[in-house]
């Protein structure tokens, strides 16, 4: 994939670019960043740009792949004998032997591309005896390989390893980043992927794995629960509201319904950032729930400033609250007689 083409990291990304039009591309890199995030995109995207023959330049991008080239297709696919990629194997763990092969292969002059680019995904999986027998390549690596060690878990690798890699730091992508992705890459609903978003903490991969469908109830749930509770204030009516959050409600609340409160809570965080901004009048580009700003412009004419901060404070309170193992409908009631 095109730099041009990954979603989030851009700074991180033009950085890359750069050092590769300039030719000061460190030949050791350590990903560093949450799960999922899109770490191993970014390092298949650094492998493209270094070998694609008919480079391109955007005015963000001083040097990115074309995308379409035999080279470029290839990499993508996984298939370019230049890019080798290093993970775990069915034990969960990368054995010696997968690092004495890539390195082997390292000390030969590409077969195709133009440098050869080796992955090391989950690197912090290489057993010690692995990682040691890649401290020497990488302290001095051959001329035309550079390595890629790609991790969740940097401090979980040797010292002596960390400290031959330049480390790119790579945070979680913001809530209109995953949902981008997800409808982009994995055929989500916009509905679907704005939900699954809102519970996916910056990770692609956490959206990919979570019960979408339920955030997508959760979310729904927790606008309509917003909208009513910004039309009354008799706590009677409100207590009846907040059964639609449990409807079983009782001590006896299984693990799916407190985890479906959780994520109705979380969807609610979500919404009142959302209110928040446009009642600041902030930019609508960086909603989360973009989809809803008609409904969400509506509740900000009720919910000034201070309800939003107080409303918040208490979801938050709410939450821990359910962390810490309190009914579900204790949390519940509580809840929307602060709304």
């Amino acid at each position: 994939m095109p730099f041009r083409d990954i979603i989030g990291h851009r700074r991180l990304v033009a950085l890359l670019s750069r050092a590769i039009a300039r030719e000061t591309l460190p030949a050791t890199l350590l990903f560093a960043g949450p799960r999922g995030v899109g770490k191993r995109r970014v390092a298949v995207g650094l492998a493209e740009t270094l070998n694609c023959p008919t480079p391109v330049t955007t005015p963000d991008l001083p040097r990115d792949a074309c995308g379409e080239c035999a080279s470029c297709r290839r990499i993508a696919r996984g298939v370019h004998p230049d890019v080798p990629v290093v993970e775990p194997g069915e034990l969960g763990s990368i054995k010696i032997e997968q690092v004495r092969d890539v390195v082997d292969r390292a000390g030969y002059r590409p077969f195709e591309g133009r440098r050869r680019l080796v992955i090391v995904d989950e690197a912090e999986a290489m057993v010690p005896a692995a990682q040691n027998a890649l401290l020497k390549t990488l302290e001095e690596p051959p001329p035309a390989s550079v390595f890629v060690l790609i991790s969740s878990m940097p401090d979980a690798l040797l010292p002596t390893v960390l400290s031959r890699c330049q480390r790119l730091r790579f945070g979680g992508l913001s809530p209109v980043e995953v949902a981008e992705a997800l409808m982009r890459d994995h055929d989500y609903e916009e509905a679907e992927a704005r939900a699954a978003a809102l519970d996916a903490d910056g990770s692609i991969g956490r959206a990919l794995s979570s019960a979408s469908a339920d955030m997508t109830e959760a979310r729904e749930t927790a606008r309509h629960l917003l909208e009513q509770a910004a039309r009354m204030s008799d706590p009677v009516r409100l207590l009846d509201l907040a059964r639609e959050v449990t409807p079983t409600g009782g001590s006896k609340t299984s693990g799916a319904e407190r985890d479906q409160l959780s994520a109705c809570l979380r969807a609610l965080a979500s919404l009142l950032r959302d209110v928040g901004l446009l009642g600041a009048q902030g930019d609508a580009a960086g909603l989360a729930n973009a989809d809803l700003t008609a409904q969400l412009r509506t509740l900000a004419k009720v919910f000034d400033s201070d309800r939003i901060v107080r409303a918040y404070a208490s979801v938050n309170e709410a939450l821990d609250a359910l962390e810490g193992n309190a009914s579900p409908k204790i949390v519940a009631d509580w809840l929307v007689l602060q709304l």
